[in-house]
């Protein structure tokens, strides 16, 4: 068992760096780099570049020596192999460089933001969790009933709908300035909300909570509301549950006390590999609802060719859902004794 978790740990190794080096080679060979972007900066600060558009490098000259020196500073004139050896030079010093649009280090952009993805992702990961175990528990006791038939018409409905597609609709009818104007139109807290009273605070902060929660919720809950109702279907056909009626055992003690528990190792094996989502945040939710978060920082970072930050984003991404499915691994292991990893 441990010899196989270790070569799991050390294939975490070529995997990060493949997966690094594919997108660091991808941004090399996209226009639009830090240099571009100064250059066009500094054309519209002179008025050189039309509404329209243009090519800011043609309009803005710099000195030769300047160029080469900017180049320089960005490994520009290295070949991209050498150029991403220098990055990683810089990441095992946990530096990742510095933001062109915020001229301030990425790793500081990023643990400032962290806390607001981690709140919205895993208020929206437990509320998931919350409503689907139950709900695929009733649907799979009243299989083929008429609760089962319209659950999964709602279910199926709303796992259809993109998350960030339903938070711009929920805006419309619920947001500031709609017919029901019930909700703000995003942001995570109201202006001032450091000198609310606590009750004012805890109010503020769920009433711009629950548009952004359902929305990162929608799109699991077919899935684990199936997998939940399919697993314990399975499990109420076989014999341990079979010889536990015969005992004179319950519906509910044979149900709680048996064939939930097995029914609940697919849906906690999960958990591992959904630590990305949470801590990721969602780029277009966050778009949506005006969310500063992760998700919304890697967005503007890829509109505005920001590669430090993308690569930034990436590698804390990476490494979570590297680490997360080994968890899952873990989890298997410690909740189901059968299995066995060679």
């Amino acid at each position: 068992m441990s010899a196989y978790f270790l070569r799991r740990f050390l294939l975490l190794i070529p995997t990060f760096f493949g997966i690094t080096f594919l997108v660091f080679t991808i941004t090399r060979f996209v226009p639009g780099g830090p240099i571009d972007q100064m250059m066009m900066q500094m054309a519209a600060q002179s008025g050189e570049v039309a509404s329209g558009g243009g090519n800011a490098q043609s309009m803005v000259e710099i000195p030769e020596q300047a160029m080469e020196a900017l180049k320089a500073h960005y490994h520009l004139d290295q070949p991209f192999f050498v150029a991403y050896a220098y990055w990683l030079a810089d990441l095992v010093r946990l530096d990742l460089g510095d933001s062109y649009k915020y001229n301030e280090p990425v790793i500081g952009l990023i643990v400032a933001r962290f806390p607001i993805s981690i709140y919205f992702g895993l208020t929206g990961f437990l509320l998931a969790y919350l409503v689907c175990i139950p709900l695929g528990i009733l649907k799979a006791i009243h299989h083929g009933s008429p609760f089962d038939f319209a659950s999964s018409v709602l279910v199926f409905i709303g796992y259809s709908i993109p998350g960030w597609a339903l938070g711009a609709v929920l805006l419309v009818l619920f947001g500031g300035g709609s017919f029901w104007d019930i909700f703000p139109l995003g942001g995570f807290r109201s202006e001032g909300w450091a000198d609310f009273p606590l009750h004012k605070k805890i109010l503020d902060q769920l009433h711009h909570t629950i548009l952004p929660v359902i929305s990162y919720s929608v799109g699991s809950f077919a899935t684990l509301t199936v997998l939940m109702k399919n697993s314990l279907m399975e499990n109420l056909g076989a014999d341990y549950v079979r010889t536990a009626f015969a005992k004179g055992l319950t519906e509910r003690q044979v149900i709680v006390g048996h064939a939930l528990r097995n029914s609940l190792i697919p849906i906690a094996t999960g958990l591992g590999s959904a630590i990305g989502l949470v801590m990721a945040g969602s780029y277009l939710i966050e778009v949506v609802f005006n969310i500063d978060g992760i998700g919304y920082l890697g967005y503007t970072s890829i509109v505005g060719r920001d590669y430090a930050v993308v690569m930034g984003i990436l590698v804390i991404n990476t490494l979570l859902i590297l680490v997360g499915n080994i968890l899952s691994d873990v989890l298997y292991v410690l909740i189901d004794p059968r299995i066995r990893f060679t």
